[in-house]
């Protein structure tokens, strides 16, 4: 008798343990709400709802009508959870992850995932406009010193190029910049990257439709100029 009312209150008390409702941790409580999910190059993105009720694993998390189209592994996703100090996880039903973010900047996660590629999460509201396609941004270009004369011709090509597209600089571009040799260039996220052979890339933001300006900022500030 004493073994089965110690069974009978193991069973109760674990029963209360289960009915309780789970608690959202200070890092979980900030996703609730929408987020852009994209692709590393901002061309395919949907929008992701995550919700405080509890589904079937985790908490409830919505995808828009054409996020499965862009991302099929979505499909999968059944809930989600935001341990504190760990990754977010997406869960399936069976609460086993499918993907797993790592908050990479203050509200921006990525997440390198097999046979998708790296995968971004970006609170909505902060996500601003998509990236320029690229074949608006193609052309002939040149490379500024502050406001004096260009010091390199360059032309930005759709043909393909590695990870990229290619780019040919012209004769006559300055021996400094001509060392670097440029081989391709892309659209990451909203920032235009001219890759050199060696060394790390050049990395523009946009100012207006023909002027893209070198980033970090220097005193020897250098920009993009369409010609």
């Amino acid at each position: 008798m004493t073994r089965l009312a110690i069974g009978l209150a193991a069973v109760c008390v674990t029963g209360v343990a289960l009915a309780q409702p789970a608690t959202l941790g200070e890092s979980a409580q900030r996703m609730i709400g929408s987020w852009e999910f994209s692709n590393a190059d901002r061309d395919r993105t949907c929008t992701a709802t995550f919700k405080s009720d509890l589904g079937p694993a985790g908490f409830k998390i919505e995808f828009d009508a054409n996020c499965a189209n862009l991302f099929p592994l979505v499909r999968d996703v059944a809930g989600w959870k935001f341990p504190e100090n760990d990754l977010l996880y997406l869960l399936d039903v069976r609460g086993k992850s499918v993907v797993e973010f790592s908050e990479v900047e203050d509200g921006i996660f990525e997440a390198p995932t097999p046979g998708v590629g790296v995968l971004f999460l970006q609170n909505a509201a902060a996500a601003g406009a998509p990236p320029k396609p690229a074949e608006q941004v193609a052309g002939d270009w040149a490379i500024v010193r502050k406001s004096g004369p260009p010091v390199c011709a360059l032309t930005l090509a759709m043909a393909k190029a590695s990870d990229g597209f290619a780019i040919a600089v012209k004769p006559g571009c300055d021996p400094v910049i001509a060392r670097l040799n440029f081989t391709q260039w892309r659209i990451d996220r909203d920032q235009l990257m001219l890759v050199p052979s060696r060394g790390n890339p050049w990395r523009f933001e946009e100012v207006d439709n023909t002027t893209w300006r070198r980033v970090p900022e220097s005193a020897d500030q250098i920009t993009l100029v369409r010609q």
